[in-house]
């Protein structure tokens, strides 16, 4: 490596050098494809490559964001850029160059982000790993026989690997924090409203999917969030009130939170020791830091929160992608051009009634509801990310048409982010624990709708007392 004090950096930090002369923006983009040449082979993070292009930007006149001349990475599910493909990890989706950067994108590159490929996922962003068959599974920077999570498991490995300091992500069931919670990241889910779809789409699974990065560091998170904020005529959602700027609001201390912890899933039922220590360790980081903590559950009826995000809007959603794109390439969706999983889920979907669709949209107004009113008392809930460590690569079986075998067991490991995609709350994984075999367990803080403040404010206290950026993954030391 040329550079070899590259991942020493954040993005932001990336950007001062450069601001400051001291490394060109071409230098740091063949240090990122250079970094990508040697550990993809292995982790199988980056699926596009875009070099040439990205080279001609990084040579060229830049603008004047935060992150100006810092090497980038697009998800291949939504990100949509100009000549890039998005087959969302689905060999039903045609490699197609985009024809125009989505709104997200435009916003990425006018904060100087230089996208030089697109990253792993799996089919259609379904499922807590990244494991398609079309492109094969991503592997864990921290051990290689381990998933990366889902959906944006490609976008955490690389960050983790140190090929690039943050990355696109997106999250329609946990899909940020997720990965973020497997690889050792920074994720943060925003509001619902608070990231703009446009120019081809009002809303993402009505509004359950939002957009943001994996990032190594609190900082490069909030600078991002000021970086792709903001309404757009013709979207369908308001972006809820927040500071003028995250990144400057989170050089202040929080006020002391009231903190609801949960042990255990909404279920009752019992966690992975490892999840349960994790958060335990991140409860008491935030008494001593005078925040007062207690366990406390909000009154959830998880039974129909679930059959509603899955049997309406999961499955619901993805019929109705596939048959847009049918309608758009002239394709006819078949058994053979779909997973197993994905093929049931679609012939699910296809059965979903008006009915049906309605009535799940007021049980999950009960739940906006519910957290709201859970919300008066307390300013933040915590709980585990994942119920347990992440699982090695192959354990979810993804081909079987069995939901029951390959879906179901996604949401015993994911008992709780899907909820905070119901009620558009936003939510942030912290990586502050690691377990006896060096695998990180990630912790996750949820604030009431509209108030990302409060979680980055609180992320950036926890990363000053427990430091963690120097903590780097197997393969990148």
């Amino acid at each position: 490596m040329a550079f070899k004090e590259y991942a020493s950096y954040d993005g932001l930090g990336l950007a001062a050098l450069v601001a400051k002369k001291k490394i060109k923006p071409s230098e740091l983009m063949d240090e990122a494809i250079a970094r990508t040449e040697a550990l993809n082979p292995k982790l199988n993070a980056v699926v596009f490559k875009d070099y040439d292009r990205a080279r001609k930007t990084a040579a060229g006149k830049l603008g004047k964001g935060p992150f100006a001349g810092v090497p980038f990475l697009l998800k291949d599910i939504f990100g949509n850029c100009e000549g890039m493909p998005t087959r969302n990890a689905s060999a039903f989706i045609p490699s197609v160059p985009m024809p125009h950067d989505d709104i997200l994108v435009q916003k990425f590159k006018a904060a100087g982000l230089i996208p030089f490929g697109k990253t792993n996922a799996p089919e259609f962003g379904l499922v807590a790993t990244t494991e398609s068959k079309l492109y094969g599974p991503a592997c864990n920077p921290w051990n290689l026989e381990h998933s990366t999570g889902g959906s944006s498991g490609g976008s955490g490995a690389a960050v983790a690997a140190g090929i690039v300091p943050l990355a696109h992500a997106n999250d329609g069931g946990g899909s940020i924090r997720i990965p973020a919670s497997a690889n050792g990241l920074v994720g943060l889910k925003p509001s619902r409203g608070r990231v703009s779809h446009g120019p081809d789409f009002g809303e993402s699974l009505d509004g359950i999917a939002n957009d943001l990065v994996v990032s190594r560091t609190v900082r490069d998170t909030a600078a991002a969030l000021d970086a792709v904020r903001g309404f757009v005529p013709g979207d369908p959602v308001a972006e809820p009130p927040g500071p003028e700027s995250y990144l400057a609001a989170i050089k202040r201390k929080p006020k002391s939170l009231r903190i609801a912890l949960s042990l255990k899933r909404l279920d009752g039922n019992p966690l992975h020791p490892d999840s349960v220590a994790a958060t335990k360790h991140a409860a008491k980081l935030c008494e001593q830091m005078g925040h007062k903590v207690e366990e406390a559950t909000p009154n959830l009826d998880l039974r129909m929160l679930m059959d509603a995000f899955v049997g309406a809007f999961w499955t619901g959603g993805l019929s109705a992608g596939i048959d847009q794109i049918a309608a758009l390439t002239g394709q006819t969706p078949t058994r053979q051009l779909f997973e197993g999983m994905t093929w049931a889920m679609y012939q699910e979907g296809k059965k979903v009634t008006a009915s049906q669709y309605v009535r799940a949209k007021a049980v999950n107004n009960i739940a906006c509801r519910e957290m709201a009113r859970f919300h008066e008392t307390y300013d933040v809930w915590l709980m585990p990310t994942l119920s347990r460590p992440p699982e090695k690569n192959g354990v979810f079986k993804l081909d079987s048409e069995d939901l029951a075998i390959s879906f179901m067991p996604q949401l015993d490991y994911v008992p709780f982010t899907p909820v905070q995609n119901m009620t558009g709350q936003p939510a942030i994984n912290v990586p502050l624990y690691w377990n006896k075999h060096d695998l990180p367990i990630g912790t996750q803080f949820v604030a009431p709708f509209g108030d990302e403040e409060t979680l980055l404010r609180l992320a950036a206290q926890l990363e000053k007392a427990q430091p963690w950026f120097q903590r780097y993954a197997t393969i990148m030391v």
